[in-house]
């Protein structure tokens, strides 16, 4: 059983709340595909070795992608694919269907928190996460929904949290300074 402390989940925005889109070719995505990734190997080092990803559409499925790169050089390193329903990505475009089928296959577990759709079920799968690890990566340009909804729980539960920008940028809660990388 792996201890809250060995676990990191990731919340993270939607591409229609990035400047660039679902552009992961933009400048400002390599960017945050490169600190993401910096920050997992720090927190690999560290001890952590289970990363739960919320499956959505955008930030969450580049993590869970990101993971799956480091497992590769880490065999220590688990992916958990936290779904809040089965046929989320039953609106998504074919090639984001075949992206998203792609990573769960490869998850080391597939956790699915409702057997269909309900009203709140993607809250169930924050909470779900949050509440199974020590450590929150989180994207997030500020504002509310979900991902706000997350880091906020994930503070109140005692997590260590970091934010990342759109470009790659590590942040304090406030958007005030960036902070240096931390675990």
């Amino acid at each position: 059983m792996i201890e809250r402390g060995e676990a990191c989940c990731f919340t993270g925005h939607r591409p229609g709340k990035l400047a660039y889109g679902a552009d992961e070719t933009h400048p400002d995505c390599l960017r945050l595909k490169a600190a993401m990734a910096g920050q997992l190997c720090r927190l690999a080092e560290a001890g952590v070795r289970e990363f739960i990803a919320g499956m959505a559409l955008g930030t969450d499925l580049w993590f869970a992608e990101s993971v799956l790169a480091l497992r590769a050089r880490r065999p220590q390193v688990r992916l958990v694919a936290a779904i809040p329903h089965p046929g989320q990505e039953r609106r998504w475009s074919a090639v984001s269907r075949a992206r998203y089928q792609g990573i769960v296959v490869r998850a080391d577990e597939v956790h699915v928190l409702c057997p269909f759709y309900v009203q709140g079920c993607m809250q169930m799968r924050n909470r779900y996460m949050v509440d199974r690890a020590g450590h929150l990566l989180a994207v997030y340009e500020g504002g509310a929904g979900g991902t706000k909804y997350t880091i906020d729980y994930a503070r109140r539960n005692g997590l260590t949290v970091t934010l990342l920008r759109a470009n790659g940028e590590t942040w304090d809660h406030f958007g005030v300074r960036p902070v240096p990388d931390r675990v």
